[in-house]
């Protein structure tokens, strides 16, 4: 069993640009607050008037912990990683990983900028390297 993000009829357009190098969070028409992870309705007013946008890519570190075990496929060959929750300059904070950064020059508030891994089965995935 491989750890794959589920695609379906919704999350499409999202991993559809991952895949071709691109982040896309979504906007409220109604509030104009954007937001992370991809819903159908905005989580601040609850409005369904939200579409897809593309962000800068670019984010600020907001917390980490460098993840030693895991046992779920494919994370446990990936071990030591580092997991991560950044705040995209669009607003929205994300959860995701830091790659290409040594555990040691990782610091709040550092700025980071989206790279997409590819190579394991499934769409390719946002993670996130030092600007």
């Amino acid at each position: 069993m491989t750890a794959v993000p589920d695609v379906d009829a919704f999350t499409r357009a999202y991993w559809d640009a991952a895949d071709r190098g691109r982040l896309l969070i979504r906007r409220c028409g109604a509030c104009g607050k954007a937001h992370h992870y991809p819903r159908e309705f905005c989580p601040f007013c609850w409005s369904e008037d939200v579409s897809w946008e593309q962000a800068s890519g670019g984010a600020t570190l907001y917390t980490w912990s460098v993840v030693h075990r895991n046992d779920l496929p494919p994370f446990g060959e990936r071990v030591p990683y580092v997991a991560a929750v950044v705040d995209l300059a669009e607003g929205p904070r994300m959860m995701t990983e830091v790659v290409d950064c040594a555990e040691a020059d990782l610091r709040i508030g550092m700025p980071l900028r989206v790279t997409f891994r590819t190579g394991d089965e499934g769409p390719a995935v946002p993670v996130f390297v030092p600007a």
